[in-house]
């Protein structure tokens, strides 16, 4: 049985773990990072942000409540690999679908479970992200570690135009009060419904799509998505994003949307040391003096030293516990965006009022 197949874990410094076999038979590589949510892994799993990452979930149990349709971000899994402590195999969930085993093999997912997972996670908190390799069908150090060499860095990839939508699609009520176009970076469906709440009728575009071809749909504002890899190679959308502005539109970014609209404005982005994932970060709102707890995913960031020398943008959110930029708004401009997610799929819903301003900015004159 699977459930007694070893299985390997190799990281691009030379850790070398052991545990036991989830999901397919085969290898995965990506860049190792870790979430600390205790709950809504299968939100996780399907978030098109996580493309290209082996994850870690640092919540001791993983699987106990199985899987349901219903809690899917995107069409399928989208992490390259799975690790935790201590999986469950059977569920307690009434309503639910089937196991995270069998979600996991559905989705062609290699996992590796029986891991020490807070000293791995301890690990990577001090010596940063890297690559890394799980494998059931490979076990030595020296052939794990072929295998891994052949790995691009997170560092200059370019994902999003990958992940995003093939064709546009449309969403909501057609007599809704606002139309907006959605520019798919890897947009989550929870951000979306929380537009479509709002009364909005959204048409989402491919990733490389031109600011004059969705001007066609006739929106009312744009919204740029969260999305994987890195922001500063995604040149085609920092250009549609400094034509939205040029034409003095209404924009809201998130996650990798915020990372475009700091690049359209001349604020450069870096490789973070290990980025921030979960559901319990902590972000102080500069205009209000009001406190929010997040749910954060992601691996880039935007530059505090570009912004203090830069008179265009100022900054709105910052992050509690390293004082990283977390918000900005373009000043002149009905533009503003967050590095986390507000549409809190999983994690605290303190943020959802900032769908509500960006409501209010299309309804300003």
């Amino acid at each position: 049985m699977q459930n007694e197949t070893n299985a390997y874990l190799l990281l691009e410094d030379g850790t070398f773990l052991k545990g036991k076999s989830l999901g397919i038979d085969g290898s995965t590589i990506g860049e190792i990072c870790f979430n600390t949510g205790m709950t809504g892994y299968q939100e996780v799993f399907s978030d098109p942000s996580y493309s290209g990452q082996v994850l870690i979930m640092t919540n001791t149990h993983i699987g106990n409540y199985g899987t349901i349709a219903e809690d899917t971000e995107s069409n399928s899994a989208k992490i390259r690999g799975l690790i935790t402590k201590k999986f469950s195999r059977k569920y307690s969930r009434v309503k639910a679908d089937a196991s995270l085993q069998k979600y996991l093999v559905d989705n062609n997912i290699v996992g590796i479970t029986d891991i020490d997972t807070r000293t791995l996670v301890t690990h990577i908190r001090n010596k940063g992200a890297m690559n890394c390799i799980i494998s059931n069908v490979i076990s030595t150090k020296e052939e794990l570690k072929k295998e891994l060499d052949k790995a691009p860095s997170m560092d200059g990839l370019e994902l999003a135009s990958i992940v995003s939508s093939k064709g546009t699609y449309e969403l909501g009520n057609p007599d809704a009060k606002y139309r907006v176009a959605v520019l798919d970076f890897g947009v989550k469906s929870n951000i979306l419904n929380c537009m479509v709440e709002r009364d909005y009728y959204l048409k989402v575009f491919p990733a490389k799509t031109t600011f004059a071809e969705m001007e066609n749909f006739s929106p009312n504002g744009y919204f740029l998505s969260n999305g994987p890899g890195d922001p500063s190679v995604a040149n085609y959308a920092v250009e549609t994003a400094k034509n939205i502005l040029s034409a003095d539109k209404p924009v809201f970014g998130i996650c990798f949307g915020h990372q475009i609209l700091a690049l359209a404005n001349g604020i450069s982005t870096f490789k973070m040391h290990h980025g921030h994932r979960g559901l319990n970060h902590p972000i102080l709102n500069v205009i209000t003096g009001k406190s929010e707890i997040t749910s954060q995913n992601h691996g880039f960031g935007i530059s505090k030293d570009d912004i203090e020398i830069n008179d265009n943008v100022e900054v709105t959110h910052v992050n509690l516990n390293d004082e990283s930029i977390e918000g900005i708004r373009v000043k002149g401009k009905k533009a503003f965006s967050v590095q986390y997610h507000p549409e809190s799929s999983p994690g605290p819903h303190d943020s959802r009022y900032l769908f509500d301003d960006f409501t209010k900015l299309m309804t300003t004159k």
